[in-house]
């Protein structure tokens, strides 16, 4: 009862501030195991670092990570809200300083293919809930599922985590062309993860946008790279984010590099709140000047 509380009672103050722009970022990769949702974790963190405000939704809607990685187990998560059992206010959760999350399910297979009739029961939750944060987090499932490309069309911006490995490489080449050919997505950034050094990570980078400018006929933009750092796994371990744990960490500096870096990008779609964010891809918002 106290945990719900301390729900209610944030979010009762935060709705009696004034509505702002809230950016959304859909943070995916074209394999698993590159550490997407790690860099999804800090990041946030990282960003309440300067000062925002920040939603992680878990978007791997069969598979939850979020909470376990921050040592978090919820009562409820987004599995209920598409049954129509509970709100997103009710399912939301607090997480470290000034961090939410949207937990998602884990181990049920009907949740990685949503229907038409979910996705609109999202957009209405998301048009009900009044949140005060800066920016939303999705940490999107890995691969090339329509989930994955549901939840990159309907964010403002999409940044791909990739590895030096090979395959990572090659799937995330693939995500790519599938977002750019049957969605028609141009943007996109491209953050190297797990990478020895600089050189490393350009190398990786190089090698993704040659392919892409070939034979898609667009520009990637290199976001930067998170160095190897033994610290991360720690971390895990710990179940907190690195940032947190290892804050003076070489993995730790890389992450507020790129919370600076967020926060300095200036390309965001101009809308108007949370509400906005599943009408992006729907369409049911075509009246608001981006």
């Amino acid at each position: 009862m106290e945990y719900k509380a301390l729900v209610r009672c944030r979010m009762s103050r935060e709705k009696k501030k004034k509505q702002k722009i809230i950016r959304t970022i859909a943070v995916t990769s074209g394999k698993g195991g590159v550490g997407k949702t790690n860099v999804v974790a800090n990041l946030a963190v990282s960003l309440t670092h300067t000062g925002k405000k920040v939603l992680i939704m878990d978007a791997d809607l069969g598979l939850s990570n979020i909470d376990v990685l921050f040592g978090i187990a919820p009562e409820f998560n987004i599995g209920h809200v598409l049954d129509g059992d509970k709100e997103l206010s009710d399912v939301i959760v607090p997480g470290p300083k000034d961090v939410w999350i949207l937990p998602a399910s884990s181990g049920i297979e009907e949740m990685t293919h949503l229907n038409e009739f979910q996705k609109l029961r999202l957009i209405d939750e998301f048009e009900k809930l009044d949140i005060d944060i800066d920016y939303l987090l999705i940490d999107t499932g890995a691969g090339v599922s329509s989930n994955v490309a549901f939840f990159c069309v309907a964010a403002q911006q999409i940044i791909i985590v990739v590895s030096p490995e090979p395959t990572s490489i090659t799937d995330a080449y693939a995500l790519i062309k599938i977002l750019a050919n049957k969605y028609s997505e141009k943007e996109f950034h491209i953050l190297v993860n797990s990478a020895r050094d600089s050189l490393e990570a350009q190398q990786v980078f190089r090698r993704l946008s040659s392919v892409a400018e070939r034979f898609l006929n667009i520009s990637l933009d290199y976001f930067g790279f998170i160095p190897q750092d033994e610290n991360i796994p720690k971390a895990v371990r710990m179940q907190s984010a690195a940032v947190t744990a290892f804050p003076s960490s070489i993995a730790s500096r890389g992450f507020m590099e790129m919370a600076r870096k967020i926060n300095m990008m200036k390309d965001f779609p101009v809308k108007g709140g949370i509400q906005f964010f599943f009408g992006n891809l729907f369409g049911v918002n075509d009246n608001v000047t981006v």
